[in-house]
């Protein structure tokens, strides 16, 4: 099988040269999505560390979700494809809460992916959030 190198019309300009996503066979990998804005690379983040207003893991997390399903949908796919999740927080210990109280409701009950949650010092633009996936399509 060969590699496809997706780059998806509508979603946000990537923050580093990567592709949106890889498919292969079966298997689309996403690449960490950021909140960022898909139609002004260069807004502030949504309720980011710039605007200091305070539900600002949770409008992040609905940005980045928002930016993964325009990913998703651009390659042919959908929430109900994603298998695995890795999350990225800055913040672990304030945002972990919030932060699932967003991802949980994104999915119907008893339908979550595998997922690993890491704390990190920083992440690109200053987020406070960012989620990568692995989807499965059987062909």
């Amino acid at each position: 099988m060969i590699p496809e190198f997706l780059m998806i019309e509508g979603a946000p300009t990537p923050v580093a040269p990567f592709s949106h996503a890889v498919r292969i066979g079966p298997w689309l990998l996403v690449t960490g999505q950021m909140p960022t804005w898909p139609h002004d690379d260069e807004a502030a983040l949504p309720e980011g560390v710039a605007a200091a207003l305070p539900e600002g893991v949770a409008a992040q997390t609905s940005r980045v979700i928002d930016n993964l399903r325009i990913v998703l949908g651009g390659a042919g796919m959908d929430w109900s494809h994603v298998v695995q999740a890795r999350i990225y927080l800055t913040e672990f210990e304030r945002d972990y809460a919030a932060m699932n109280d967003v991802w949980r409701a994104s999915f119907p009950p008893g339908r979550l992916p595998a997922r690993t949650c890491i704390g990190v010092t920083a992440l690109a633009r200053s987020a406070l959030v960012e989620i990568d996936v692995v989807c499965f399509r059987a062909l």
